[in-house]
């Protein structure tokens, strides 16, 4: 394992994950999904967690894929795409499903895959630097694996428009369409995360397993049902002539071919 993803824990059963690639954003590539997954794991068997805290150092929380990996992307098979993406659909599922409460300090933008990350997370709170956006659409791509956890936190009609229009969402908007609970200045985004878990610290580890599996189920909101679908999806995207024109525009910092 590298040093992208770091793991602490602390006396009180806190365990904090910081995705520690400044110099990229904190963009995803293979190696930072296999980590965090694993990491996401590690934090689920140990019976000392009881809260978990998304984090992530600099100024930017997470610009979603990494420029690298999407120039590999676009050479990859339909199969290797789906393989891919199975693997970015993983992470997502063993985020949302992870047993221990979670919150996302969303310190800067998120784009992406970053995005999902953080509808993927029970509570949500940002500065208002932080900036979201689903720009896969101009790149003749989707939201594909992190469409069920974004679409469950601002609902379809808020998706119908970010999905298709790729629009940057503001910090006030994403609180007032649900992808965040709180929007707080810097100097107190650590406070009121402290506050946040203080509560959850106080409630009973079982009841709240239970009042997470209660939710789920009376949402019937179950993205192990489509997880393998969107990975489809997007795989079959990526190499089509579209997805290829988008890819390809994108790395060579051209508006693509239906671009007017």
């Amino acid at each position: 394992m590298s040093d992208s993803v770091l793991l602490s824990i602390d006396s009180h059963g806190v365990a904090t994950l910081t995705l520690n690639r400044e110099e990229k954003h904190n963009a995803f590539d293979d190696a930072i999904i296999a980590e965090l997954t694993a990491k996401l794991k590690q934090v689920e068997a140990d019976p000392v967690v009881r809260v978990v805290v998304l984090a992530a150092v600099g100024k930017t929380f997470s610009a979603g894929g990494d420029l690298g990996w999407m120039r590999s992307m676009a050479q990859y098979s339909e199969k290797q795409n789906l393989d891919d993406a199975l693997k970015l659909a993983e992470l997502m599922d063993v985020l949302y499903s992870l047993s221990k409460p979670t919150i996302a300090r969303v310190n800067g933008p998120a784009y992406g895959g970053g995005v999902g990350l953080v509808a993927c997370c029970d509570i949500a709170i940002a500065t208002p630097s932080a900036k979201f956006a689903l720009t896969e659409v101009r790149l003749g791509l989707v939201p594909a694996v992190i469409s069920p956890y974004v679409i469950a936190a601002i609902g379809a009609h808020q998706a119908r428009r970010y999905f298709l229009t790729a629009e940057p969402i503001e910090a006030q908007a994403a609180y007032h369409m649900g992808l965040v609970h709180e929007v707080v200045t810097p100097d107190i985004l650590d406070e009121t995360i402290g506050i946040l878990v203080t509560a959850l610290l106080k409630a009973g580890p079982k009841a709240l397993m239970a009042a997470k599996r209660l939710i789920a189920e009376q949402s019937g909101h179950d993205p192990h049902a489509v997880k393998k679908r969107t990975a489809e999806l997007i795989a079959k995207l990526r190499v089509s002539p579209e997805g290829q024109e988008g890819l390809t525009a994108f790395l060579e910092k051209r508006p693509p071919s239906w671009s007017r």
